[in-house]
């Protein structure tokens, strides 16, 4: 009921943007969205340790909310259009899987973390979670968003750019490293973000898992599959 009452007041206070975007399809917007997000995972990747490196990555994170608002306005728009269709409902989440994958790998490639493994490990775990709900939603029918979200891991990343950015700029720098084995990495916003998707995936993982078991075991109870008939076709067979 609090998402739902939230929903209707972004999409109030979107009426202005949707006006503005109205003569566009809302999977246009949702294409739209790629190229920003992926373009800010480059920007993190390839910025240099220094004053300038900040301003990269504050400029990575300005393209990944942009990628954010395009992927929070596309549904909106197909709802104010009359336009809501299952393909813009699949687009939508293999755009959001892409750029899941692609920010915390890039990340990870980054100087900052220096470990791309551990950023395809991460990648991995996230994408495991999200699995889960899209799974339970194509068995059971209904969509499992329990756990580590979409919007709270976004929302981190778009923060440890922006906290790193800032502190590049103003020359701060932290010494510390994690434990063995993972010695070679520095503490700091970046490198947090990382392990943050990888334990958050497996969380998710978890906490989905459990759920959707029975959710789908009392379904099963309630409305059991059609059985093959195993009489007929033992005879059949005789």
């Amino acid at each position: 009921m609090a998402l739902e009452k939230m929903r209707r007041q972004w999409e109030a206070g979107l009426q202005p943007v949707l006006r503005a975007f109205h003569r566009f399809s809302p999977a246009t917007i949702t294409w739209l969205a790629l190229p920003f997000g992926v373009a800010g995972g480059v920007l993190a990747m390839y910025a240099p340790e220094n004053a300038s490196g900040g301003g990269w990555l504050l400029g990575g994170a300005l393209m990944i909310a942009l990628a954010m608002l395009f992927d929070g306005l596309d549904g909106s728009l197909a709802r104010a259009k009359g336009e809501v269709t299952r393909w813009g409902d699949y687009l939508d989440h293999t755009i959001d899987r892409l750029l899941d994958a692609t920010w915390v790998v890039c990340i990870s490639a980054s100087v900052f973390v220096g470990d791309i493994t551990l950023g395809f490990a991460a990648a991995f775990m996230t994408l495991l979670g999200s699995y889960m709900g899209t799974q339970a939603q194509a068995v059971a029918g209904a969509r499992n968003y329990r756990g580590f979200s979409r919007a709270d891991r976004t929302v981190l990343t778009l923060l440890s750019l922006v906290v790193m950015g800032v502190m590049l700029i103003a020359g701060w720098s932290t010494s510390a490293a994690y434990p063995a084995p993972y010695d070679h990495i520095n503490v700091n916003p970046m490198s947090l973000i990382v392990f943050i998707s990888a334990l958050g995936g497996i969380w998710t993982f978890l906490v989905r898992f459990a759920q959707a078991r029975g959710e789908i075991q009392a379904l099963d109870q309630a409305d059991p599959l059609p059985q093959p008939d195993v009489t007929n076709e033992t005879d059949s067979t005789a």
